[in-house]
């Protein structure tokens, strides 16, 4: 199964000054003025298809920097603030089972995959009784 994508999305325009230029830049890679246009033009996203802890990394380097930015799970469209897992309940992925969102909280699962090959990194199983 395929794991879900993250995008980063700029939440608000800021000021900006040199540092969220800057931080820009350092997760686009695109230029200064580019990356001047993209944060005047929030609410955008900045990046897209990544893997959540590049994605959280990058939120984080963002709003380190003054710029508001979330991470948005792009299965569930549910957006994290910060890089702290949420409660799972909002969850209704159609591809992912709930648990193994790397967006939520939750450290059991009783799918039938983790059943039957073990559970994901960081899960403990959940036997059914």
């Amino acid at each position: 199964m395929e794991d879900p994508q993250f995008t980063v999305l700029l939440t608000a325009v800021s000021p900006g000054g040199a540092a969220a230029f800057k931080a820009i830049r350092t997760v686009t890679g695109l230029s200064l003025w580019h990356s001047r246009q993209l944060l005047g033009s929030a609410p955008v996203t900045a990046l897209e298809d990544l893997p959540f802890d590049l994605a959280a990394g990058a939120a984080r380097r963002l709003r380190q920097a003054g710029v508001p930015a979330a991470v948005r799970c792009d299965w569930c469209r549910r957006s994290l603030p910060d890089d702290t897992p949420v409660d799972p309940g909002p969850c209704d992925s159609p591809a992912w089972p709930t648990p193994h969102c790397q967006a939520n909280s939750l450290t059991t699962c009783d799918c039938e995959t983790c059943a039957a090959y073990g559970p994901l990194p960081g899960h403990t199983p959940h036997h059914r009784p």
